[in-house]
C-alpha cells in the first residue's frame, strides 16, 4: 500500500522519536536533557558500554556515532525490529492515536493530481525565471541589482520576473498543454466577474515559495509600478499552499540549524527581501512569514527547528506592536525548555539596511541583545510608568498575574510568577538608608517621620509607598522574613543528603520556594549538582555553596532545625529517614501551594461574580472559598514535618544536637 507524504509527516509529527527508540533502550540520564528532547543511550545496533547512539526530537532523527547507524522513526523499526515498511507505519500510527488510511480510488487520484499541480508550478517558475533575463525583465533586474543582490543570490532563491501582460503565463503554459483547470487550481489565473481568465500576477518580481519538500506551492510577487493596489501579492489559499501553515525559506533554514557548524537558533524577520539580504550576507538560518503577522502553526514549525526562536522586528512603533501581539501568541504555548527571544532593529532599519553596507556584523550584534520573552512582557506592562498611587501598583500585579496565568504548562506557569515576584519586589522595594542597615517602615531613623520608601528603577519620581495590597500579596511575601520551617527542612535535607537530589531530580529540582534566600540558594545548589556529576557528596556541595557567600544562610537553616529537633533533616539521618521525611515535607509543600493559588483564583471569581451581581454564585463561592481558608488554617496549626520518622537514625529525645555525638 502506498502512504501520502502528508500522511507519513502527521504521523511522524505526533510521535517524538525518543518515544519510539525509548521502548528498546535506557536513557542516559548524565548526557540526556528532556527539555531540549536530547536524548543519548548505548547503541541498540551495537555492544557498547558508554552511550554514542543519539536521538533528536526537533529533528525526528537518530545516529550512532560509533557504528554509524541513521535513520527516522520507520527506519528504527524496520532495521531492528525487522518490520516491513507498512507494519512500522501502523505501529507509529497507532502510537499516534491515527487510523491507517484505507485504499481510497479518489484520494489517490487527488495525490495524482496534486502531484501533476507541483509540475505546473515548477513550469512556472521557469518561465518567470526566463522572463527575468529578457528585455522585459530590465527593470527588475536593475531593481534587484540596486537592492544589492548577486546573480548567484538571485539564482539561489530562483527569482523570477511576470511581465505586464495579462495572458502571457497562460498561453505558455497553454502551449505546454496545462489545461485550465490546473492553471485556475494553482492560484496562477484568476476569473474576477470576466469570462475569460488572466495572469494572476503582472509586473512584477517573484519570489518562489517552496514546501518543506523544497518544491514550488505558491508564489509571492513584488510590485514594479508605485502605483500598483497591492505591493506585495501572494497565492490564494489552493490544494499546494496554505498561507498560515508556511515559512519563506524554511527549508534551507532548517538545513542550516541541523549542518555541521548549525546555527545557534532560527531567526524570524519580517520580509522575503530581508531573508535573502541575510542569506547573502551569511546569514543563512533566517525564515519569513508570508505577508501577515506570525500564526500559531508557523510558530509551532519555528519550535519544530529548534526550542528558542528569535522573532526580530522593527524598532518603530509598528514593529513594537507586532512584537507584542508575538507575546500573547506564543504564552499560552511556552514549555520547559521552549520559548522565544526577541531582536529590536534600530529604528526605522530593517535587516537589509544593516547587512548592506557592513555585512552580517550590526545584525550580529542585534542578535546578541535579543530579550528574553520575560523581559518584553515585563517592558510592556511596567513601561509606561506612572505607578505613583498603591491602586496603580496594585493594577500592575492584578494584570501580570492575569496574563501569565495563560500559560497552560503548570511547571512554566510557576517559574514565570516567580520571575514577576522578583521584578515587583524589585521595582517597588523601599530604598535602603545609605550605609546599609534595616529601615523602620514609614519612618526616618532620626525621627523625621518622612515616608523614603519609593520604588527603585526609571519610573522612581513621584511615586509614593508601596501598597499594603502588595506587601501582602502572594507575588512578594516572604523575601525578608526567616524561612518557614518547612522550607528550610527541604533546602537542608538536600544539602545534607544529596544522594536523594540525584535519585529524583525531575521532582525535586522543580521546587518552588516562597522565601528569596532559598531561591538564589537552590538555584546555587543545582548548579553546583550538575557540574559535580557522578562526584556529588554532602562535602563537596557545602564547599561549592560557601564559595558563593551561602555559609551563613546554611548555618542559619542547620540552627532553625536544630532548634526545631527536626532530626530528619539533619547530616546524622539515615537516608531512609531523611527520604521519608522529604517526601512528606514536599508533599505538604505542593499542597500548601496550590491551596493557596485555588484562594486567589476564588477570590477573583467572587468578585466578579459581585460586578455581575450574580448573589447566587457569590454564595457558592464564598462556601468554597471558606472550605479552602479552613484547610490552609489547618495546615498551618499542624506541624509540617510528620513526626514518627528517625527510627532507623537512632533518634532520641532532646536536642537534634544532642545526639551528633
Amino acid at each position: 500500500m502506498r502512504f501520502s507524504p502528508s500522511f507519513l509527516d502527521e504521523i511522524r509529527d505526533r510521535v517524538p522519536i525518543s518515544a519510539v527508540i525509548g521502548r528498546r533502550v535506557t536513557w542516559d540520564r548524565k548526557k540526556t536533557n528532556v527539555s531540549r528532547g536530547d536524548y543519548w543511550a548505548c547503541c541498540p545496533f551495537h555492544g557498547e558500554k558508554s552511550p554514542s547512539f543519539h536521538c533528536e526530537d526537533r529533528k525526528g532523527r537518530y545516529h550512532c556515532f560509533g557504528c554509524g547507524v541513521s535513520g527516522d522513526h520507520f527506519r528504527f523499526l524496520t532495521d531492528l525490529e525487522g518490520l516491513n515498511f507498512p507494519e512500522a507505519v501502523q505501529q507509529i500510527a497507532d502510537m499516534a492515536g491515527i487510523p491507517m488510511p484505507q485504499p481510497d480510488v479518489q484520494a489517490e487520484k487527488r495525490e495524482k493530481e496534486r502531484a501533476t499541480l507541483l509540475d505546473v508550478m515548477e513550469m512556472a517558475t521557469q518561465f518567470f525565471q526566463d522572463q527575468l533575463q529578457t528585455a522585459n525583465g530590465a527593470r527588475a533586474r536593475a531593481y534587484l541589482r540596486d537592492r544589492g543582490l548577486t546573480g548567484r543570490t538571485i539564482e539561489t532563491f530562483r527569482l523570477g520576473f511576470a511581465p505586464d501582460s495579462r495572458n502571457a503565463l497562460k498561453e505558455h503554459l497553454a502551449a505546454k498543454g496545462v489545461l485550465k483547470e490546473q492553471m485556475e487550481a494553482c492560484g496562477l489565473v484568476v476569473h474576477e466577474n470576466v469570462p475569460v481568465s488572466y495572469d494572476r500576477f503582472r509586473d512584477r518580481i517573484m519570489f518562489p515559495i517552496l514546501s518543506s519538500r523544497e518544491k514550488v506551492i505558491a508564489f509571492g510577487g513584488r510590485a514594479m509600478s508605485p502605483d500598483a493596489p497591492a505591493k506585495y501579492l501572494n497565492s490564494n489559499e489552493t490544494e499546494l499552499f496554505h498561507k498560515g501553515s508556511v515559512l519563506y525559506n524554511f527549508t534551507r533554514a532548517r538545513r542550516a540549524a541541523q549542518g555541521a557548524d548549525g546555527a545557534e537558533t532560527i531567526i524570524a524577520v519580517e520580509g522575503y527581501m530581508d531573508v535573502i539580504a541575510l542569506h547573502q550576507a551569511g546569514v543563512e538560518n533566517a525564515v519569513a512569514p508570508l505577508g501577515t503577522a506570525l500564526t500559531e502553526n508557523q510558530l509551532d514549525l519555528l519550535w519544530k527547528m529548534t526550542p528558542e526562536p528569535v522573532l526580530c522586528f522593527d524598532g518603530d512603533g509598528a514593529g513594537i506592536r507586532a512584537a507584542n501581539r508575538a507575546v500573547d501568541l506564543a504564552l499560552p504555548q511556552l514549555k520547559p525548555g521552549r520559548s522565544v527571544r526577541f531582536a529590536l532593529l534600530p529604528d526605522g532599519k530593517d535587516p537589509d539596511d544593516l547587512v548592506k553596507h557592513e555585512g552580517r556584523a550590526p545584525f550580529d550584534r542585534v542578535m546578541a541583545q535579543a530579550k528574553p520573552l520575560a523581559e518584553m512582557l515585563w517592558s510592556r506592562e511596567a513601561g509606561g510608568g506612572g505607578f505613583d498611587t498603591p491602586e496603580k501598583r496594585a493594577e500592575l500585579e492584578a494584570r501580570l498575574r492575569q496574563i501569565v496565568a495563560v500559560i497552560a504548562d503548570e511547571s512554566v506557569r510557576r517559574h514565570y510568577g516567580q520571575d514577576i515576584r522578583e521584578r515587583l519586589n524589585g521595582f517597588f522595594q523601599p530604598q535602603a538608608k545609605q550605609g546599609g542597615g534595616r529601615r523602620d517602615f514609614g519612618r526616618d531613623r532620626r525621627g523625621g517621620g518622612n515616608d523614603r520608601f519609593a520604588p527603585q528603577g526609571p519610573r522612581a519620581a513621584g511615586a509614593g509607598s508601596i501598597s499594603d495590597r502588595l506587601i501582602r500579596s502572594g507575588l512578594v511575601k516572604g523575601h525578608h522574613d526567616q524561612p518557614t520551617l518547612r522550607e528550610s527542612a527541604l533546602a537542608l535535607t538536600i544539602v545534607n543528603h544529596p544522594e536523594l537530589l540525584q535519585q529524583e531530580y525531575d521532582e525535586i529540582a522543580v521546587i518552588d520556594y516562597d522565601n528569596r534566600d532559598l531561591q538564589s540558594l537552590w538555584s546555587a545548589v543545582l548548579g553546583a549538582t550538575a557540574a559535580a556529576g557522578t562526584r556529588l557528596s554532602r562535602e563537596l556541595l557545602i564547599e561549592k555553596l560557601e564559595e558563593q557567600g551561602f555559609a551563613n544562610l546554611l548555618k542559619l537553616l542547620d540552627q532553625q532545625i536544630r532548634n526545631a529537633r527536626l532530626w530528619t533533616a539533619t547530616e546524622q539521618a539515615a537516608h531512609e529517614d531523611a527520604g521519608d521525611m522529604f517526601r512528606q515535607a514536599l508533599a505538604l509543600h505542593k499542597r500548601a501551594k496550590a491551596l493557596r493559588w485555588q484562594k486567589i483564583e476564588l477570590e477573583r471569581e467572587i468578585a466578579a461574580a459581585a460586578e455581575a451581581e450574580d448573589a447566587e454564585g457569590i454564595d457558592a463561592l464564598m462556601r468554597a472559598l471558606q472550605e479552602i481558608q479552613q484547610e490552609i488554617l489547618r495546615m498551618e496549626n499542624q506541624d509540617a514535618i510528620i513526626d514518627g520518622f528517625g527510627v532507623l537514625s537512632g533518634r532520641v529525645k532532646g536536642s537534634a544536637g544532642s545526639s551528633a555525638g
